[in-house]
């Protein structure tokens, strides 16, 4: 292993892969996967609970970096739809010395809302109108060509 880690940033919407692509790279590059929702629902916590989901992916975060800071690779599978926290999670592992990846999931609203009724793992449901209103902001918030260049790879 080398001396710096690699963190991964899985951004997506509730329905885009985020979970299926997570475990591809964990299965292909030995690493940890941090996704908030599988602890949150050991914990037997609401999902929708914001309070308590930013306190575990600050404790996620924090040992993201301790697998960082000793060679590994670190996958964040947060969501993390805006560019703000995409670059504040690249600046924090770069500055450890770590390289950073982006993998930024963009599909269509339908088959979002499709694949969210087909799992049906919401609780309260998600609305349509929801998904629509996610799937805009996020559209807002692509990956630009500045933010690109900022990691070491975009998968």
């Amino acid at each position: 292993m080398s001396d710096t880690g690699c963190l991964v940033v899985v951004s997506g919407l509730p329905g885009s892969g985020k979970t299926t692509q997570a475990k591809r790279l964990q299965a292909d590059r030995p690493g940890i996967r941090f996704c908030p929702d599988e602890w949150m629902t050991a914990l037997g916590a609401n999902l929708w609970d914001s309070e308590l989901r930013a306190r575990v992916e600050a404790l996620q975060w924090d040992m993201a970096l301790d697998v960082l800071r000793a060679g590994g690779t670190a996958i964040i599978e947060w969501g993390t739809w805006g560019r703000d926290e995409r670059e504040r999670l690249r600046a924090e592992a770069a500055a450890l010395g770590a390289r950073t990846e982006l993998l930024f999931l963009d599909v269509p609203a339908d088959v979002l809302w499709k694949r969210i009724e087909e799992r049906g793992m919401e609780d309260p449901p998600m609305k349509h109108e929801d998904v629509v209103a996610m799937h805009e902001f996020m559209q807002s918030q692509r990956p630009d060509e500045t933010e690109r260049s900022a990691f070491d790879e975009v998968l």
